[in-house]
């Protein structure tokens, strides 16, 4: 078996040589040219005229000119409805057969289309990712391992002439034949719903498998981890997966985890993040210590990036239609934007509702910084979830603590004042008051913005500290365990009150 790897291992390093050397500029173009032609007599691409914008002198400007900028409700609302009805060619060519029920950080369920073109896509990506493993000097035995991926339930919901699921699901449910060998749970076990079940079956036959990598969502992970050694009493997972050697994170900042993470290995793993949202496949990272993840720039996704300031948002956190919007040929590294993109699953100039910051223009690297409506930005103080996850860093490494959830709001008081209200996860017992005052410190010196806010109407900070379980306790009452689900960072006030309320009923 050994010689399979070594010709696995070379087969990568020869195909990945070949597939860096193209113009990640070039390809962005090719790929909108792509989608145009595809969709042109689509209801949407009548509509909008595609077939002008493909004659017209630049269609990257005629695209942009014609195009309205969409969130979720605006394309659902005009197109999207039609596809849940049963009509075909709305804003792809076909017909539907899956939806992606979303599972990030609202409480609202959204129904994103996902064409066979979008799954065919999703599957390349996974093979570029697979590609870019020979920049990470790993053995070659490692590729004849076995992959566990850590997702949603494939028993997937049949309503009408389609299937809803998570798209970790979804995608599970669509491997290639070929990968069937390397995958587990393997197909029985993915199909359970119930999360507990789930893992209980997981530690049962963990021994019999020779893991190699991991996918999934961090916590998530986690769980499954301890869960998996107590049922085995061993002390690291490496006692039961000793050729464990790669994780790939996904969806949220891995670094929140990682001490917590670490404790529960022999040795560190090679960390991969990548950026499989509900709408596609967007980003994978292809080397080692690099600060961002690649965007996949050649695998039916175009990318548009608005400059995430006060005038070119609503309110209400959408993209005005006047915004500033600019393609990958134009943006700067190191400044925030809101990312919009266009899909083979049939979204247009969608923003899906994350921010980005440029790491590395020339490799069309990125990273995310947080969310659109996950900002805190209610009197001018413009923290990030990447700032703020900088600062709990810092908090974790001067207290010697592990806070791998946390949660924070804008409360207004009396007069009009603010105070931000955070509950943190962590089992240590703390100074609340001394922790709210360094963690006030770390979040001025990380953003400009934030420290003239203090001297302003956020009159102050506090912290309260829960036992970061009840964070995934409060995550199975309101939505359900395991899959993608993720932690939100940033509520609303009504929201923030109503998980403390929560909180208070466990004790």
């Amino acid at each position: 078996m050994a010689i399979i790897g070594e010709i696995i291992k070379k087969a990568i390093q020869i195909t990945g040589t070949v597939k860096s050397e193209a113009n990640p500029v070039r390809q962005q173009h090719k790929v909108l040219s792509e989608l145009l032609e595809t969709a042109k007599f689509t209801a949407f691409g009548r509509k909008f005229q595609f077939e002008a914008i493909l004659k017209s002198g630049d269609i990257v400007q005629s695209f942009q000119e014609l195009l309205p900028i969409y969130d979720y409700d605006g394309i659902y609302a005009d197109w999207w409805h039609y596809l849940l009805e049963g009509h075909q060619n709305i804003t792809w060519p076909g017909g539907q057969a899956y939806f992606a029920l979303s599972s990030g950080t609202t409480s609202k369920s959204k129904y994103i289309p996902v064409t066979d073109d979008m799954l065919e896509a999703i599957k390349r990506a996974g093979i570029q990712q697979i590609l870019s493993l020979k920049n990470f000097d790993l053995p070659a035995s490692f590729f004849q391992k076995q992959i566990f991926m850590l997702g949603s339930s494939t028993n997937l919901i049949k309503k009408g002439d389609h299937l809803e699921g998570e798209i970790s699901g979804i995608s599970a449910g669509n491997i290639p034949f070929w990968f069937k060998q390397f995958y587990k749970p393997g197909s029985e076990i993915a199909a359970i719903d119930d999360w507990h079940l789930k893992i209980k079956r997981i530690a049962e036959n963990a021994r019999q498998w020779d893991i190699g990598s991991i996918t999934g969502i961090p916590s998530w992970t986690e769980l499954m981890l301890k869960e998996i050694l107590g049922y085995h009493e061993v002390e690291t997972i490496h006692d039961i997966w000793p050729n464990l050697s790669v994780y790939t994170s996904g969806g949220v900042a891995f670094e929140p985890y990682r001490m917590s993470f670490e404790k529960l290995l022999k040795r560190p793993l090679v960390y991969i993040d990548t950026y499989l949202a509900s709408e596609g496949y967007l980003a994978t990272q292809k080397r080692p210590d690099a600060e961002g993840m690649a965007l996949i720039v050649d695998n039916g996704v175009f990318f548009e990036f608005v400059p995430f300031t006060e005038s070119n948002m609503t309110e209400e956190g959408a993209v005005r239609q006047e915004a500033e919007v600019l393609t990958l040929e134009d943006v700067k590294e190191g400044e925030n934007y809101v990312l919009l993109i266009s899909t083979v699953a049939g979204a247009w100039r969608y923003m899906i509702g994350d921010t980005v910051i440029i790491t590395d223009k020339d490799r069309a690297e990125i990273k995310i910084s947080g969310r659109v409506k996950h900002y805190l930005n209610v009197i001018g103080e413009q923290l990030s979830v990447d700032q703020m996850d900088q600062a709990i860093q810092r908090i974790e490494k001067e207290y010697g603590i592990e806070i791998k959830e946390y949660v924070v709001t804008a409360h207004v008081g009396v007069g009009a004042d603010y105070t931000n209200r955070w509950l943190i996860g962590t089992d240590k017992d703390l100074d609340t008051a001394g922790l709210a005052k360094r963690l006030d410190e770390h979040l001025k010196e990380l953003n400009k913005n934030y420290e003239v806010a203090r001297n302003k109407a956020l009159k102050s900070v506090e912290v309260r500290t829960v036992p970061v379980n009840h964070f995934y306790r409060w995550a199975e009452t309101t939505k359900k365990a395991g899959g993608q689900v993720k932690i939100p960072r940033v509520m609303k006030q009504a929201d923030f009150e109503a998980l403390t309320a929560y909180f208070d009923s466990l004790g």
